[in-house]
């Protein structure tokens, strides 16, 4: 049974990364406001990048900096930068995405007058 505990205890950060995930999701798919599935978006991304960046961390790595004067390292001492890469550009989608988010939620407002989902279906139905 302690060892189900320690396991637990070393995956934490990925349940947190999981449960991270779920609040967004939760709130992009149960809030009838605009804004809110907005915010529920942002938190969805944020959570896929801190689990994408947490992937790549690895424990007593360096940089990936080859200096001649140390001679040639071991490739395994040495953290792979791709994951914080691919996360920068996704923060730079994220941000364009919100962005346009934003910009659509502002000119539903000027059309209808509101930014809840419901009452916009209801009179684009007419009722």
């Amino acid at each position: 049974m302690h060892e189900l505990f320690a396991e637990f205890g070393n995956k934490f950060h990925y349940y947190a990364y999981f449960a991270i995930m779920m609040i967004g999701l939760y709130a992009m798919i149960a809030k009838t406001n605009l804004l809110k599935k907005c915010i529920g978006l942002g938190i969805f991304q944020t959570a896929i990048m801190l689990f994408y960046v947490s992937i790549g961390a690895k424990e007593g790595a360096g940089i990936p900096i080859i200096d001649p004067a140390l001679g040639t390292a071991d490739p395994a001492a040495y953290a792979n930068p791709l994951p914080q890469v691919l996360m920068l550009t996704a923060i730079v989608v994220s941000v364009a995405t919100l962005g346009v988010a934003l910009a659509l939620i502002q000119n539903i407002h000027r059309d209808h007058g509101t930014i809840e989902e419901d009452e916009i279906l209801q009179r684009l139905r007419g009722k």
